[in-house]
């Protein structure tokens, strides 16, 4: 997959995308961030932790977000867009479900949208996307919350952006999906969807989680936000064994390493010879041990 200038080999690591909320009112880390030089030191931070993509956002969608003009959402992106552009080569996505900030954002280099309504919200959105050839996350949500089959209606839901924006023009090889933990989702419901991940990774399209310190864990395991790391490592950890291609996270460093080590375990990074010896052929047992061996 082909986001800005670089090439994310899907399936051989995952790749951390780490956010930088430049709102004033975020879950986690709003106002830390709005001041320009506060944003660049940030996202070099992320960098230098391991980040494969930095998204920045400038409009909170925690749950009860109070709206902002495309004006507004601008005024906080841009700024910071540029400045980390000029300091860092790094692929830079934009949270954003309006065309028109889209369109800015790409113009001024972003190379990834993502969009948490799946690109529904704003008709002209897989339009500027397909202009600006720009890589696309499709996130779930919805405003019917009735779902007669939770994971069928998600997976329907998401083919519908797929198609609009293949219709659009936008590139088949470009578009990531999200199936929105957290979104028009109660606690259970996320949960239901992280331990059933791999129904989405059978998708043509790699999957980003995004499930970082979010409310679903403090109604499970009663943490507050702030307490919310090691959990969310349990989450990275999870869809890593579900073969999710993204992790979009708060705390890159700790994260990174988790996905690091979950690479090592359930991915094929071994020296195939070496492999084989770990695997064993048997050699120096018996029989009745070798069959117990397994492969």
């Amino acid at each position: 997959m082909q986001i800005g200038s670089q090439e994310f080999k899907i399936g051989t690591r995952t790749f951390i995308v780490g956010i930088l909320n430049v709102t004033p009112d975020s879950f986690f880390d709003g106002g830390e961030y709005t001041e320009v030089e506060k944003a660049v030191n940030r996202a070099k931070k992320l960098a230098s932790d391991g980040a494969d993509i930095i998204e920045i956002g400038g409009e909170s969608s925690r749950p009860g977000f109070t709206p902002v003009d495309a004006q507004t959402e601008m005024a906080r992106i841009l700024p910071v867009l540029k400045a980390v552009k000029q300091e860092l080569n790094i692929p830079i996505a934009i949270d954003t479900y309006k065309a028109v900030v889209a369109e800015a954002a790409l113009q001024n280099g972003a190379a990834l949208i993502n969009d948490v309504f799946g690109f529904k919200k704003d008709p002209e959105h897989p339009n500027v996307c397909a202009k600006y050839n720009a890589a696309c996350c499709v996130m779930h949500n919805r405003d019917d919350t009735n779902y007669k089959s939770v994971l069928i209606d998600i997976a329907t839901d998401l083919q519908e952006s797929i198609e609009a924006l293949i219709n659009a023009g936008v590139d088949p090889q470009k578009i990531i999906i999200d199936p929105g933990i957290g979104f028009a989702k109660d606690a259970e419901q996320s949960i239901h969807v992280l331990r059933n991940l791999s129904y989405f990774t059978a998708f043509a399209q790699p999957v980003m989680l995004g499930a970082s310190r979010k409310s679903f864990i403090g109604h499970s395991i009663g943490l507050d936000v702030e307490d919310r790391l090691e959990a969310t490592i349990a989450t990275t950890v999870l869809a890593i064994q579900q073969k999710c291609a993204f992790i979009r996270v708060h705390d890159v460093k700790e994260n990174k390493r988790a996905a690091m080590m979950t690479d090592k375990l359930v991915r094929n990074y071994f020296n195939p010879s070496r492999e084989a010896q770990c695997r064993g052929n048997g050699a120096g047992f018996t029989p009745a041990e070798r069959g117990g061996l397994g492969a």
